[in-house]
């Protein structure tokens, strides 16, 4: 199984993968998921990801 969402595959990225979701406001998560809002891409956490694959929850209108 592949672990591109943790450890060594996130190093390189700004704050290690880490800050706010745009979606659920929660702080200090992995923002490891590109979801397209609209033409742009946004980093989603995972819970976040899945709700808005099953319909839950939708992105947040891009500005």
């Amino acid at each position: 199984m592949s672990k591109a969402h943790r450890g060594k595959g996130i190093r390189d990225q700004v704050s290690r993968g880490r800050g706010e979701c745009p979606v659920c406001k929660r702080e200090n998560v992995k923002l490891l998921y590109e979801q397209d809002a609209g033409g742009t891409k946004v980093k989603v956490c995972k819970t976040c990801r899945a709700a808005i694959k099953h319909g839950k929850k939708s992105l947040p209108a891009a500005s």
